[in-house]
């Protein structure tokens, strides 16, 4: 299953309090489950005024339509075609 990268802009994320990422966690996980198990959340990443979220989807479409559904932004979806790590450098 393909694997994707999701940069949302939204200004401000990184002062985002607890409470605001459990209820955007919350709605995520509502549509994720309206959607069915062909589409998974990994992990996200905050930054200042972005987040980085990982999922497992059939297509980008598919990807696109939980943002639309939780309106969330979804400014750049990108296919991850490899991972590396510290360990790639070992021969």
């Amino acid at each position: 299953m393909p694997k994707y990268v999701i940069e949302r802009d939204i200004p401000g994320a990184g002062k985002l309090t607890s409470e605001q990422l459990n209820a955007i966690s919350q709605k995520s996980c509502s549509v994720l489950k309206g959607l069915g198990p062909q589409i998974q959340w990994l992990e996200s990443y905050v930054t200042d005024d972005k987040v980085y979220c990982v999922y497992i989807a059939p297509n980008e479409a598919m990807v696109r339509e939980h943002a639309k559904q939780g309106g969330f932004p979804a400014n750049r979806v990108s296919q991850i075609r490899r991972m590396i790590d510290p360990t790639t450098a070992e021969v």
